[in-house]
């Protein structure tokens, strides 16, 4: 045989061998916190090189509709936010906001636009907590907040979480928590909008902030308007067994059937983001009313919508105040929901006792949207609405 020819079996072994090489580099990078946290919080990955946040306009907003401001941490970090003000809102004072500067402001209490939330006593506000990756701009996420601003009275407050965009720190799950508390209470306790008048939303891992910022003011008996999660995880640790990045790269589901080597990662797993068991104490610590929603497309294919169907059962079993076997479960929802010819369908969990709080856990799965483009369902405003409703 020729050295030429006796080089193809080593290559085609080579060729077999890459992709395995590759995944186990990866797996054992990823057990490394520092690495873990940038697989996970993809905070590095951003347009701002050709994106400048300070001018809202570029993503179809009116002039000075967006006020870009800085909020400052208790821990000390900078982070940088938005408020998006209601184009009804807009259109009242538009000669005023015409004339304002436009750019970041870093005393956000003097602009135009917090004048107009601080002033109205009926305004209502969402608080809205992106995904990983990007900055407060990125891909679908204005389109999202048109969404909800362009033919309503809501005013929208969103951030960059430490770490992300313009904002400083480095991500951790206390960190991200402390910036969504520090970003509903300036809405609460500077704005001076009280919590009743406040949906707090999140999307993807903006779902795991919100349960944390929500858990952290109900256990305080502080009930928000609402809570929507938008294309949710139960916890990061069982996540990752079916989690598909991009919608092209398997985590652990390759291995997921090798029990003790998924046992064994999952081990290394720092930030484990335990939203099923925060909603359920969220549930549990309710003072007097909650309205959360689950939304999830059928067709995600980065989080499987049987995630939200873990967080609903978390929050149902809360609700029923006991833990049902899975057999029993599966019947007592089959009871409570509503199949569509599709395949989708809406479970609904209410509280039934004279003396329990006023609460209603509402799973709703539709047919498309996949993990982003869900953010613009007609499910998300309805769910506004609904929560807002006394």
């Amino acid at each position: 045989m020729s050295p030429r020819g006796a080089t193809w079996p080593s290559v085609l072994i080579a060729g077999l061998a890459a992709p395995f090489v590759l995944y186990i580099t990866f797996i054992g990078l990823g057990s490394i916190p520092f690495f873990q946290r940038h697989f996970l919080y993809a905070h590095k990955i951003n347009t701002l090189f050709w994106h400048d946040l300070d001018c809202p306009e570029y993503w179809a907003f009116a002039r000075n509709q967006v006020t870009p401001f800085t909020l400052q941490t208790a821990d000390g970090e900078k982070l940088y936010a938005w408020h998006v003000l209601p184009t009804s809102v807009y259109l009242k004072h538009e000669d005023a906001l015409l004339k304002a500067a436009p750019g970041r402001s870093s005393a956000a209490e003097s602009t135009a636009a917090f004048r107009l939330l601080k002033n109205d006593p009926d305004a209502r506000v969402i608080v809205s907590f992106h995904g990983n990756a990007g900055h407060v701009a990125q891909g679908f996420r204005t389109d999202h907040y048109h969404s909800l601003t362009d033919t309503s009275n809501y005013h929208l407050l969103t951030i960059d979480y430490r770490g992300f965009g313009k904002s400083t720190g480095k991500p951790s799950e206390t960190g991200l928590i402390l910036d969504g508390v520090t970003l509903a209470n300036w809405v609460m306790e500077v704005a001076g909008v009280p919590a009743d008048r406040i949906v707090v939303m999140g999307q993807s891992l903006g779902t795991a902030v919100t349960s944390g910022v929500v858990e952290h003011f109900a256990l305080q008996g502080v009930d928000f308007a609402g809570m929507i999660l938008i294309a949710a995880f139960s916890n990061l640790p069982q996540l990752l067994t079916s989690y598909t990045a991009g919608g092209i790269v398997p985590v652990l589901s390759p291995i997921k059937n090798i029990q003790p080597v998924v046992r064994s990662i999952q081990k290394f797993i720092v930030d484990k983001w335990p939203s099923d068991d925060r909603i359920a104490r969220i549930v549990e610590n309710t003072s007097r009313r909650l309205r959360l929603t689950l939304i999830h497309a059928k067709n995600d294919a980065e989080i499987p919508y049987l995630q939200s169907n873990i967080l609903f059962r978390s929050a149902a079993q809360a609700v029923l105040g006991k833990v049902l076997e899975d057999a029993e479960f599966e019947t007592w929802k089959a009871g409570v929901t509503t199949v569509h010819d599709d395949g989708t369908f809406t479970a609904i969990a209410t509280s039934s006792g004279q003396d329990q709080p006023d609460i209603i856990v509402r799973e709703e799965i539709v047919r498309y949207g996949g993990h982003n483009h869900v953010m613009m369902s007609s499910t998300i405003p309805l769910a506004v609405m609904r929560s807002f409703e006394n």
